[in-house]
C-alpha cells in the first residue's frame, strides 16, 4: 500500500468505503440542503475537496447536469480508482477525477462556482493553507461550503459507557498525533475572514439515534471500523478493543440507549 494510503487515519480499505457510502446516505438530506442554500444547480462548476470514493461527487454530477462540471479532488489512488469504476459506463461524463494533495500544491482550477469540503479540514495539518487553496479555485462571489466537526466530544452513548468515552478520547488522540484537529470548525470563521471570505450562513447539526433506528448504524459503524484501525496503528491493544465493542453491544441491547453524534458546523462562505 502506498505511503499516502497508510497516512489516512481511518484507512482506505473496503470496510471504510462501505462506511463512507452509508455515511453519505445518512447525511444526504443535510448535504443537499447545504448545496441548494449555496446556489449549486444546473450548470454549476464545483470541486468536491477530499472526494473519497466519490459518493458526494456522484450526487453533485446529477445536480449540476450535463452543462455543469464536478472536479473530484482526492489524494488516495484507491478511492479514485473506486470512483472511476463508478463512472466507467459514461453516465457521469461531467466528473473529472483529480489526484492531488492540497497540502503539497495548489490546484490548477480557477473560476469555480463552489467548493464542497466535508470532514477534510479536521485531518489536514495546515487549515489556513487549505482555505487559501480553496479561495484560489473560486470566482469572485463563489461559495465554499463546509461540514466540519465543532464539538467532536458530543459523540457519546446514553446512558454513559465509560469505555466508549475512552474510544472517543482515542480518536481525538489519533487525529491530533497525525496533525489534524477534530474540532476544527471552531477555527474556520476566523481563517475564512482573514482570507477574503464573508460568512453567508452557519448552523450546527447534531443527530441522535435509538438502537432500532437506521441512523444508529452510522455512529456504531464508525466504532466497528475504527477500533480495528486503532489496533492496526498500535494505539491500543486487543483487550481494550474488545471492551469498547462489548460496551457498544450492551448499548444496542438496551432499548433506552441513545447515540449522540459529533456536532457538525455547516458554514457557507462567499469569496469577496
Amino acid at each position: 500500500m502506498a505511503q499516502r494510503e497508510r497516512d489516512y487515519v481511518l484507512g482506505t480499505h473496503d470496510a471504510e468505503i462501505d462506511r463512507l457510502r452509508f455515511q453519505h446516505e445518512v447525511w444526504r438530506d443535510e448535504v443537499h440542503a447545504a448545496w441548494r442554500s449555496a446556489g449549486i444547480g444546473l450548470g454549476s462548476t464545483v470541486a468536491d475537496i477530499g472526494a473519497g470514493p466519490g459518493f458526494a461527487a456522484l450526487d453533485l454530477a446529477r445536480l449540476v447536469g450535463p452543462t455543469g462540471r464536478v472536479f473530484a479532488v482526492e489524494r488516495s489512488v484507491r478511492f479514485l480508482q473506486y470512483l472511476r469504476g463508478e463512472t466507467r459506463d459514461g453516465a457521469y461524463s461531467n466528473i473529472d477525477c483529480i489526484e492531488a494533495d492540497l497540502m503539497h500544491a495548489p490546484l490548477a482550477l480557477t473560476g469555480l462556482d463552489a467548493v464542497w469540503c466535508r470532514w477534510v479540514a479536521c485531518f489536514v495539518p495546515d487549515v489556513g493553507m487549505l482555505v487559501d487553496r480553496l479561495a484560489g479555485c473560486l470566482r469572485k462571489g463563489g461559495t465554499a461550503i463546509f461540514h466540519e466537526y465543532a464539538v467532536y466530544g458530543s459523540y457519546q452513548l446514553l446512558p454513559p459507557e465509560p469505555k466508549f468515552r475512552d474510544f472517543v478520547d482515542a480518536v481525538y488522540e489519533s487525529w491530533r498525533e497525525e496533525g489534524g484537529e477534530p474540532d476544527i470548525a471552531l477555527a474556520l470563521p476566523k481563517l475564512l475572514a482573514e482570507r477574503g471570505f464573508s460568512i453567508r450562513s452557519a448552523r450546527p447539526i447534531g443527530l441522535a439515534a435509538l438502537p432500532n433506528e437506521r441512523l444508529w448504524h452510522w455512529p456504531a459503524g464508525f466504532v466497528r471500523t475504527n477500533v480495528p484501525r486503532l489496533l492496526e496503528l498500535g494505539r491500543r491493544d486487543a483487550a481494550w478493543g474488545a471492551e469498547v465493542l462489548a460496551a457498544l453491544e450492551r448499548a444496542e441491547r438496551n432499548p433506552a440507549s441513545i447515540f449522540l453524534t459529533p456536532t457538525v458546523l455547516e458554514i457557507i462562505a462567499e469569496k469577496i
